[in-house]
């Protein structure tokens, strides 16, 4: 199997990123989709500049690709600050996290991806930081032992992970606001891949080739600028440069990449469970020991998007096919077993 999808919801490589970059919100207006967090957010950014303090500390949780990064800059560039990006494996010791704090300014954000992966060690320092706006430092050991407190300046920690069941729960209780953002819809993204198209210098002359687009990317805006990239550099090459629901199809179809935005990988994990496991249920190493892959990377990048479409279930007695995947694979269905190891129903 390819090892870079075009449909993965995280940059696939740093100049992938750096567009990506230009093609983002600066301002909480220009962001689109989340709407329950953005009116929380105003409300709690305007709240901090009227009194004149640093916005509560916020938890973005949720699947790559949908924003968070982004949300960490947009609320720094509402507060008129600063945002200090780092991550929570770049945190490996205490002073790690004492030098990032002692750099920041009043009113500064401070981003931590994966906060989850924070050791714990580093999340003791952390703990007085996010309430008093100190860091405690040990001196010495033993009988010398003795503790010196490093005020820092008031800051907003932002924390970003996809895998919000790891943190802990001491942790989590400190952020003011905690938020899971949701997948787009289709109208959101139309609405992103118009903005874009307008950063990238395209005309479009009308929706039905960015609706097409939207519909492929699944739900996630970054996957979404991705494939319209894919798609204004194949009709620059192989048709006259005019953007429409043909040159799109033309263009996913190279990239095998189905009117679902399923592509390879998916299909191929999909039609293991249909024909060599009979539909399921079967355990996931099972599946990854066919297909030869990790087992890791199909529950965190290929299930989830199958979960949300409804082509996939997912119990303890293991994975199952639904009617639905069994018809967009043109495959027959059979319901699932029980325990006896019969077919259910």
């Amino acid at each position: 199997m390819a090892t870079q999808r075009l449909i993965s919801p995280a940059a696939v490589t740093p100049e992938e990123e750096q567009v990506n970059w230009s093609l983002r919100p600066t301002r909480i207006g220009e962001y689109v989709g989340q709407a329950d967090l953005i009116e929380r957010l105003t409300i709690a950014i305007e709240a901090g500049k009227a009194r004149g303090d640093p916005m509560e500390h916020v938890l973005l949780h949720g699947p790559p690709g949908l924003g968070k990064t982004t949300l960490a800059h947009v609320i720094a560039h509402e507060m008129g600050s600063r945002v200090h990006v780092t991550s929570g494996p770049a945190l490996t010791r205490g002073t790690d996290l004492v030098s990032c704090l002692t750099r920041l300014q009043a009113g500064d954000v401070l981003f931590i991806d994966e906060i989850h992966r924070l050791p714990v060690a580093v999340e003791e320092f952390i703990y007085p930081a996010m309430e008093d706006f100190r860091v405690d430092v040990s001196v010495d050991s033993g009988l010398n032992a003795r503790t010196i407190q490093i005020r820092c300046k008031p800051f907003t920690l932002i924390g970003a992970t996809t895998r919000a069941g790891l943190l802990s729960s001491p942790l989590r209780s400190r952020f003011g606001i905690a938020h899971h953002l949701k997948y787009y819809t289709p109208g959101e993204l139309l609405v992103i891949l118009r903005r874009s198209c307008g950063l990238l210098g395209l005309e479009v002359p009308a929706d039905p080739p960015l609706t097409e687009i939207a519909r492929r990317s699944r739900g996630t805006p970054r996957i979404a600028n991705r494939l319209l990239r894919r798609v204004r550099d194949y009709t620059q090459v192989r048709l006259d440069g005019s953007l429409t629901a043909a040159a799109v199809d033309e263009a996913l179809k190279l990239e095998s990449i189905d009117a679902l935005g399923l592509d390879d990988l998916d299909r191929a994990y999909l039609r293991t469970i249909a024909g060599v496991y009979e539909g399921g249920p079967v355990g996931l190493e099972a599946v990854a020991a066919t297909l030869n892959e990790d087992a890791g990377t199909l529950e965190d990048v290929v299930e989830p998007y199958l979960l949300q479409i409804g082509f996939l279930a997912r119990t303890r007695r293991g994975r199952s096919l639904t009617k639905a995947a069994a018809d967009h694979l043109g495959v027959k269905w059979k319901p699932p077993r029980d325990d006896s190891g019969l077919f259910a129903g």
